[in-house]
């Protein structure tokens, strides 16, 4: 029987907690100790460790550590972890800025036997799994375009949270929910060469964005264009990506406040007189993105596999594309100093 490998998780909050649920369901782990800041050195009610700082929890005997902090946190706890000698999952995103995870980088390539994986838990979902498996099956053609739209009511908080912060955030929903969006469509379509784009905090007002439109070029003419928005009023999630020879739909995302809808994959394939045929449409009823993500990550340390979803030079890239949208916007770059020699 293989060793169990003792899990800690550093920030138990919402996030962090839902992970210990599927961290303890895989027969890999067991989450021995856990860290926050709202929490006392002691003995939870389900027996695990708790500490109300990163530095106590890694003083535990621990195998990997799931870090699921502030932006601004992040990257340093996971170099922590590195240098520890433990493997490391570290939430999205990977920092406040490019240069937070080209750090963590640095530190990732002193220790090569250690995994370190970063959650991108939306590429695990089962429509974006079938969405993916019409493009790289070419069962419609290639690619021509895409359209997204990635929405929340409204940030988070408007008062003292630090996720309106940019000294602690680094960005807003762009960097926060959009990021997603702008993974998938990577994963769709590849790296994107030509991106334009406006960026606003004309509502809320805050030193951070409450709206990015983005649009996006493939060096092979792929184009995409983006909506991340706080001022959607309601939590959206759709994504079009429209083929040669048809369309595919996403629309709704299961999640654990349940606010995006339905999630569903609508697949429609076009006729000889270049309308579409009445849709193929999937739903589903499971969110098994966490489980499966977390099961990835176990194998990997277990068979000494290699990272392939949510790699350090993924989770760059997708960084890196995330800064070029902000960078893209001259008024924006400008009036808050962005560095964008690295992006």
């Amino acid at each position: 029987m293989s060793k169990v490998l003792r899990v800690g998780i550093a920030g138990y909050g919402v996030v962090g907690k839902r992970r210990h649920q599927f961290i303890d369901q895989n027969p890999s782990f067991q989450t021995v100790a856990v860290c926050d800041t709202k929490l006392n050195n002691g003995i939870l009610s389900n027996g695990v460790q708790a500490f109300s700082s990163p530095d106590d929890l890694l003083k535990e005997d621990i195998d990997v550590l799931f870090v699921s902090l502030p932006n601004f946190l992040a990257p340093g706890v996971t170099i922590s972890g590195l240098e520890h000698g433990c493997h490391v999952f570290c939430e999205k995103p990977p920092g406040r800025n490019i240069q937070d995870i080209l750090d963590v980088i640095a530190t990732a390539d002193e220790y090569p036997n250690a995994k370190l994986k970063y959650g991108f838990n939306h590429r695990y979902h089962n429509s974006v799994r079938d969405a993916l498996e019409v493009v790289s099956g070419k069962t419609l053609g290639n690619i021509i375009s895409m359209r997204g739209v990635y929405g929340k009511s409204s940030i988070v908080s408007f008062e003292s949270d630090w996720r309106t912060k940019r000294a602690f955030a680094g960005g807003g929903i762009l960097l926060d929910q959009g990021i997603h969006m702008v993974d998938m469509m990577r994963m769709f379509a590849g790296e994107f060469t030509t991106v334009h784009s406006i960026v606003t905090n004309d509502y809320w007002k805050h030193d951070i964005e409450d709206n990015a439109y983005a649009l996006m070029q493939t060096e092979d003419g792929i184009t995409a264009s983006l909506h991340s928005s706080a001022t959607q009023w309601r939590h959206t999630f759709r994504l079009e990506i429209i083929f040669q020879s048809g369309l595919v739909e996403l629309s709704g995302i299961l999640s654990g406040s349940k606010s995006y809808g339905e999630e569903t994959i609508s697949i429609a394939k076009r006729s000889d007189d270049l309308s579409l045929q009445k849709p193929a449409v999937t739903r589903y009823h499971e969110d098994n993105s966490w489980r499966d993500e977390i099961d990835e990550f176990a194998k990997a340390i277990i068979s000494d596999e290699p990272i392939i979803t949510g790699s350090a030079v993924d989770a760059l890239n997708t960084m890196k594309l995330v800064w070029r949208i902000y960078c893209a916007d001259s008024t924006w770059r400008q009036r808050f100093d962005l560095n964008c020699d690295n992006h």
